[in-house]
């Protein structure tokens, strides 16, 4: 095995948030695992993690096998900032993993950037790459020691999927057999959301949880398969969607073919956030188009917030679908009054208040010819501190806006997550405790609007029961982390194994 890293080309701090310090809901990161004998795997790989870049910006990395030894790639930075031409060449194999990496609390340093590597018994390595987060690292960490005393993995004591990761990968390296024999027995024992991709020097393979939190679909290429993250990923590298990885399955793909199994009943639970902000628009999920449920959000926002204006306008990117779907329905006309760079990192945020509002503009810029005079509808997809929400409303009436009126395509997020989005506390959320009314003071604008639950479901054409809503409603589908209880003590947790103890 070859293990290699560079240092650092990249700051792995590029966002497209408007803020940093206020950004949209951010997950946790993308995975994508490719079979192909016969095909440049790393370059395929490359191109899928590009797909995914959306999921996580501040690292990627890939693992490829070529039935004989495996070699490790990872650094900070974007994917294109990561590899180049010479370093992909250098990956030979026919099969490989790669991640897209976002930080949730964690350190933004390379001993974090995944997939994470660990020699086996008996030989050879495993490269595991993780999106979601586990709620019983307590749990694992005893079984490790229990089972392999002098494995090292770092206490879990904050919300950072990469420890997730390296707990997982630990887990496995203490097991004899082949690695569907090895997953067949961790799998059961991790709680919370998983979407996972990992392999040995002969075969990959793919799991998700129990609830599906976390996406994962199943594709195929002329000369093999593809798992992933996200529909677009499969799309990107030229393969055929296939089908959704279903909750609780395991997929394995070797020599031999793929085969399927199931480590645990399934319970879906899917996220609905995927829906409103974290999903590509081109992604498919449940059969629908992100880019069309979006739509249909804001055609049901018109609908329950209905307003006399001039114009909708979008916060670029993640407003747009939806400020489609509400001009359409309202009558109003749509426009561009925000302009956005893509191409800030939050390097460039400094602490003062005063910079940081530079550095919001930095950002985003009104187009005054458009906004000056009217009265303005402006959609996002979500409040989370509502710092974000007051600076734009400040620049649309600097900019001469007579009226503005946000509308917002999903509801208050009132609660945390804990399966990998990365709000880990009510205190970092604006909506708890407060009215519609105050929020809309708050922000300064003259009426705010949020989609309802009921028709944000509407919007996704799944059922309520297997949607992931905690964010929401409160209503926890898997055991939270035991150091969080306190804080979500008068949520609803319904997870069933939970209330078997």
């Amino acid at each position: 095995m070859r293990y290699r890293g560079l240092v650092p080309r990249a700051d792995g701090r590029l966002t497209a948030d408007l803020d940093p310090h206020d950004h949209g809901p951010q997950d946790a990161c993308g995975v994508i695992g490719i079979y192909a004998p016969g095909e440049e795997v790393s370059k395929l790989t490359y191109f899928g993690m590009y797909a995914l870049q959306h999921r996580g910006q501040e690292s990627a990395g890939m693992a490829v096998s070529d039935g004989r030894r495996m070699m490790v790639f990872k650094d900070m930075g974007l994917v294109s900032q990561v590899f180049d031409e010479a370093t992909l060449n250098s990956l030979r194999g026919h099969m490989a993993v790669g991640h897209t990496r976002y930080s949730t609390t964690g350190a933004s340093v390379w001993d974090n950037a995944q997939p994470t590597f660990r020699s086996r018994q008996g030989g050879g390595g495993l490269a595991l790459a993780h999106n979601g987060n586990l709620t019983n690292t307590d749990t694992l960490e005893a079984l490790i020691v229990e089972r392999a005393p002098n494995t090292d993995v770092p206490h879990k004591d904050r919300m950072d999927s990469s420890n997730d990761t390296s707990l997982v990968t630990a887990l496995m390296t203490t097991y004899d057999g082949t690695l569907e024999e090895v997953a067949a027995q961790v799998l059961p024992h991790l709680k919370g959301a998983f979407s996972l991709v990992f392999m040995d020097d002969h075969t990959l393979c793919a799991a998700r949880d129990p609830q599906g939190i976390r996406p994962l679909v199943l594709g195929r290429l002329s000369s093999g398969w593809v798992v992933a993250s996200e529909t677009a990923a499969i799309d990107i590298v030229g393969g055929t969607f296939v089908r959704e990885i279903e909750p609780g399955e395991m997929i394995a793909i070797d020599a031999a073919g793929l085969r399927t199994s199931h480590f645990a009943e399934a319970r879906p639970k899917g996220c609905i956030f995927e829906y409103v902000y974290l999903a590509r628009p081109d992604t498919v999920i449940a059969g629908r188009r992100i880019h069309n449920v979006r739509v249909k959000i804001g055609k049901i926002l018109a609908q329950e917030h209905p307003v006399d204006a001039d114009l909708v306008i979008p916060v670029p990117e993640s407003g747009t679908p939806a400020a489609i779907g509400y001009a359409d329905e309202s009558g109003i006309p749509y426009g561009m009054g925000l302009v956005k760079n893509s191409y800030v990192g939050r390097t460039f945020i400094q602490p003062s208040q005063t910079l940081r509002n530079l550095g919001i503009r930095l950002k985003l810029n009104p187009l005054r010819d458009v906004i000056e005079g009217r009265r303005i509808v402006v959609v996002d997809d979500s409040i989370v501190r509502g710092n974000t929400q007051r600076q734009l409303v400040r620049m649309l009436r600097e900019a001469g806006a007579a009226e503005v009126h946000v509308r917002i395509s999903s509801p208050p997020v009132e609660w945390p997550c804990f399966y990998g989005i990365d709000f880990a506390t009510r205190a970092q959320l604006i909506a708890p405790g407060l009215e519609v009314e105050d929020i809309c003071r708050s922000i300064g604008a003259d009426s705010l609007g949020y989609v309802s639950l009921e028709g944000l479901v509407r919007a996704t054409h799944v059922d309520a029961d297997n949607l992931c809503r905690a964010c929401f409603d409160g209503v926890y589908p898997v055991q939270v982390p035991a150091s969080a209880r306190d804080v979500v003590a008068d949520a609803t947790h319904t997870d069933p194994d939970e209330e078997k103890q």
